[in-house]
């Protein structure tokens, strides 16, 4: 992991029983690269571990809360190896996001698309803000999610 990604996921506690783990790279619209994967996995392994912790909120920093894979990152490494590899840490953190002792909120804010979107729905519940936009549009560039898979299920809720 690179020396400053330790700052990728944020850790704070806003009450008691509460942790809030905040995504950390806006710049780059919170994009899961493997080091913010790692950052994010190591996180929910420390919070696993604390018995004062009651429930977990996944929030995200700047105006995304995460736009998927790193694509960036991708293009630099087209080598299926590579692929392999990520798609597995993918994995296995959205394993462990469900399997964490806790209840996880997800407290969605922009946009939360591909990988982000299935970030999303592997927490036990997700709190959307009204700018919240969410899309599984890896089609569009030839990647299909299955990390383990995208659970969705589309409502449209409208107000009179």
């Amino acid at each position: 992991m690179n020396p400053d990604t330790n700052s990728w996921v944020l850790s704070d506690r806003p009450a008691s029983g509460v942790v809030r783990l905040t995504l950390n790279r806006p710049d780059s619209f919170n994009a899961l690269s493997s080091d913010m994967m790692t950052a994010l996995s190591g996180a929910l392994k420390q919070v696993a571990q604390e018995s004062d912790c009651r429930v977990v909120v996944l929030a995200a920093s700047g105006k995304a809360y995460s736009a998927g894979h790193d694509l960036r990152e991708m293009r630099r490494h087209p080598e299926l190896p590579f692929y392999q590899d990520l798609f597995a840490q993918c994995s296995r953190m959205m394993l462990q996001l469900q399997q964490l002792p806790q209840p996880v909120i997800s407290q969605v804010q922009g946009i939360a698309t591909a990988a982000g979107c299935q970030l999303v729905s592997m927490c036990d519940l997700a709190v959307a803000s009204d700018t919240a936009r969410f899309a599984v549009s890896g089609i569009h560039y030839g990647l299909f999610c299955s990390t383990p898979s995208v659970g969705l299920r589309s409502e449209e809720h409208t107000s009179e």
